[in-house]
């Protein structure tokens, strides 16, 4: 039996992932407070998976997953990619190696054994470190109402040499401890261990600026491990504070920054949707502190008020979902700088043609699980999550990170 592509079902790139909407993106619900001691979760089996016909597809490297692969028919592979434990938000996170031994075409059908929809459109790469989006003519999905396909197809181009397809173009944990170096490279940044994740890896802070610890600043990306454009838009605000500029250097000649840019390491190096080493939602973890990783930042971040007798003033978190969106504080309640955090989101939004920022703040004055409101309700810090759109474009990314360190610079230099 030959596969057909029913044309009837193709949908364009533009429309299927675009990052504008005619209404704003709502964001998720009210936070569910779930139970987070350790839960057994399933580690993907490392192997070179035979498909028939001469073709191989490889999950043996760090990072992201692939469970199964069966032959369909002579045109068809089925791949499957499930979750490390359930329940689980549902954001799939492939990542795959092909080859063949001589050129052939097939199409490759994306499957999440009932559990995920498809979120990641699927970027390639000939060597691992350099991927772009796929063709949008070799990727289709069928109609659904509403943003979650649960099923999509690939189509491929096979040869010997070995062809990677991934939902984000960094793969593993290697390119956040190239980028830790080159911050590293300045003089006033240090390296601080905090502690060691489950399977051994280092948890490090990063601490930039030459102040006394008594005005300091917070800042988390990778909670979650697919979440690549949150990641970006961190590195962004960052460099940007790192830079040889005359507003950076007052910056850090008056606060400490501390940035922890990997808060889950494990989850990144074994490709999990969503969890840690220990099945838990570390953004769940914020007031019971079972998981290794959420209890070595807040007893770093204690001890250095304890010792410093200072404070945080500020604190960002970021993430990625379906479209850009702001997770603020309750606006009716005070932190160590009132107003800090509405200003620099609508300031540095102004900056950015026809942007206007999508900001929901908590409506709630109680604490609650997640790391935004650790922050606020036991350090007083104005903080706020920070949800990259999944496919904002890379361009905007960074202005977006650029700008939000450029205006928070600005506000507190005249402090």
């Amino acid at each position: 039996m030959k596969f057909i592509k029913p044309t009837f079902i193709i949908l364009a790139l533009g429309t299927l992932f675009s990052c504008k909407s005619t209404s704003q993106w709502e964001g998720q619900g009210p936070i569910q407070i779930i139970e987070t001691v350790d839960k057994p979760i399933q580690i993907q089996a490392k192997q070179v998976f035979v498909a028939g016909n001469g073709v191989f597809f490889s999950n043996e490297f760090n990072g992201a997953r692939l469970n199964q692969v069966e032959r369909i028919n002579d045109t068809l592979i089925q791949i499957t990619i499930l979750p490390e434990n359930e329940p689980i938000n549902p954001s799939p996170w492939y990542a795959f190696k092909i080859w063949s031994e001589i050129p052939q075409d097939f199409w490759i059908q994306f499957s999440y054994g009932g559990i995920g929809f498809h979120r990641y459109f699927p970027k390639s790469s000939l060597d691992g470190i350099n991927f772009t989006n796929v063709d949008s003519i070799d990727f289709f999905q069928p109609e659904s109402d509403d943003r979650r396909p649960e099923m999509a197809f690939l189509k491929i181009e096979s040869s010997k040499d070995t062809l990677w397809v991934a939902a984000q173009d960094k793969v593993g944990t290697d390119h956040v401890k190239v980028w830790k170096n080159k911050i590293l490279e300045n003089d006033f940044v240090e390296l601080i261990s905090i502690g060691k994740s489950k399977e051994g890896r280092p948890l490090e802070i990063l601490k930039i600026g030459n102040a006394d610890d008594r005005d300091m600043l917070m800042v988390i990306s990778m909670q979650h491990p697919p979440e690549l454009t949150g990641f970006l838009a961190m590195q962004a605000f960052i460099e940007k504070i790192c830079e040889d500029s005359p507003a950076a250097r007052k910056f850090r000649s008056k606060y400490n920054l501390y940035v922890m840019p990997q808060m889950n390491p494990d989850g990144v190096a074994n490709g999990h949707w969503r969890h840690n080493l220990g099945g838990i939602d570390l953004n769940r973890d914020w007031i019971n502190f079972n998981q290794s990783e959420t209890k070595a930042l807040s007893e770093f971040m204690e001890k250095k008020v304890e010792e410093s007798k200072g404070e945080f003033i500020f604190a960002a978190d970021f993430h990625s979902t379906w479209e850009d969106i702001f997770y603020t504080n309750n606006e009716e309640l005070e932190g160590n700088f009132p107003g800090l955090i509405p200003k620099v989101i609508k300031k540095s939004s102004k900056r950015i043609p026809d942007y206007i920022p999508n900001i929901r703040p908590n409506e709630g004055k109680e604490r609650s699980v997640t790391s935004n409101s650790y922050f606020f309700f036991v350090h007083r810090a104005e903080s706020m999550t920070f949800e990259v759109g999944d496919n904002t474009p890379r361009e905007v990314i960074h202005m977006k990170g650029e700008y939000l360190a450029e205006e928070l610079m600005k506000i507190l230099n005249r402090k």
